[in-house]
């Protein structure tokens, strides 16, 4: 496998893109948006600068991953001869199956389709292309070149012997792939966003307030991030997309998202991407000013 066509140049499909490249894959990033692939293509270098003053890369490493990266806008176009392909759209399930149909058309029988959702069922992903089989989950964690957890998800149909070379795979770029099996939420946002959830319900309940919750977590649990402040990082529309997915997967009340956080989506208060959550980001992307709603 040599040549990677990743779908979205956004924060997860950025991330991919850069993470394959350095691995010494040609890269095919692929963006209805050109300000979309610049602003991508901006993000990697920054990433990559990061690195190199870090010491974990060189100049020259940084360089070459760059090469290693080409743009498209059209879909038919950046698919060409590609072995893989990583869908990292929008956690939206029709512009999911719209692209898959479009790859469907575009690709051979031989590419073997992999989408980056978070919740959505790959089995159904599957179903609207010929040849189900090669339709895989491969679930890398934000941010993408750093995060060491890859989950791999097999829908209905997925083949052992593509799921055997997505581990494989995985394990070239470092990752550390752990298979799971198509339900809504997979493993790692099945645990995860009840307990999201829970801590919004938890603020809405006046039980305690953002920075409380987010401590108590933090120091009692051992968590790296209170579950507030990582609802802002992964945004709160993402939170708000996997549950819905989710309570509609298994009709379980446990499932329903908070008020709180319906009402904060539509208000656009989406956290680090809006400058606006539960933390205030107008002066930091570093969660230490509450959100003046929440004070």
């Amino acid at each position: 496998m040599k040549v990677i066509a990743v779908i979205g140049a956004g924060t997860m499909g950025n991330g991919i893109a850069h993470t394959f490249a350095q691995s010494g894959f040609t890269v095919k990033l692929i963006d209805v948006s050109e300000k979309s692939l610049d602003k991508g293509m901006a993000t990697i270098a920054a990433n990559l600068d990061r690195m190199v003053t870090k010491g974990t890369i060189t100049q020259e490493d940084k360089a070459k991953t760059i090469t290693n990266i080409i743009t498209y806008t059209d879909i038919k176009d950046g698919v060409v001869g590609a072995d893989l392909v990583v869908e990292a759209a929008t956690e939206n399930v029709e512009l999911k199956l719209n692209i898959f149909k479009q790859l469907n058309d575009a690709c051979s029988h031989n590419t073997i389709l992999a989408t980056n959702t978070s919740s959505i069922s790959i089995t159904q992903i599957g179903a609207v292309v010929a040849h189900p089989e090669r339709v895989i989950g491969m679930h890398f964690m934000n941010p993408v070149p750093i995060m060491k957890l890859v989950e791999i998800i097999r829908g209905y149909n997925t083949s052992d012997e593509v799921t055997k070379t997505i581990m494989s795979l995985s394990e070239k770029l470092g990752k550390t792939p752990v298979e799971v099996n198509d339900y809504p939420g997979f493993v790692a946002n099945r645990i995860l966003m009840p307990m999201i959830n829970e801590a919004i319900e938890t603020l809405y309940n006046k039980v305690a307030g953002v920075y409380e919750i987010d401590t108590v977590m933090k120091l009692g649990m051992g968590h790296p991030m209170g579950p507030l402040q990582l609802a802002d990082f992964i945004g709160l529309d993402v939170c708000l997309a996997i549950l819905n997915v989710m309570y509609d997967g298994f009709k379980n009340p446990k499932y329903a998202p908070c008020p709180l956080l319906v009402n904060m989506v539509r208000a656009g208060k989406l956290g680090v991407k809006s400058g606006e959550g539960f933390y205030d980001y107008s002066e930091s992307k570093k969660a230490e000013k509450i959100s003046k709603q929440f004070i």
